[in-house]
């Protein structure tokens, strides 16, 4: 095992976990999420056949609380 691993895990997950607290996150033109092609091709690591397109949009604490 990685001696690193640990430490790269977090290296993702705090910058992930801040971009989904931080946007609200909605497909491009009205897209369904019954629409997505989450066919993945072959490698080393699993990937996506087509990338996400994802539109950020930002909203504050307040609105949150409201929910």
């Amino acid at each position: 095992i990685c001696p690193g691993i640990s430490y790269a895990i977090a290296n993702v997950q705090l910058p992930l976990a801040q971009l989904l607290y931080h946007f609200e996150w909605k497909l491009p033109a009205g897209m369904k999420p019954e629409e997505l092609d989450m066919t993945e091709i072959l490698g080393t690591a699993a990937q996506r056949k087509e990338n996400l397109l994802l539109i950020p949009n930002s909203h504050s604490c307040s609105s949150l609380k409201q929910v």
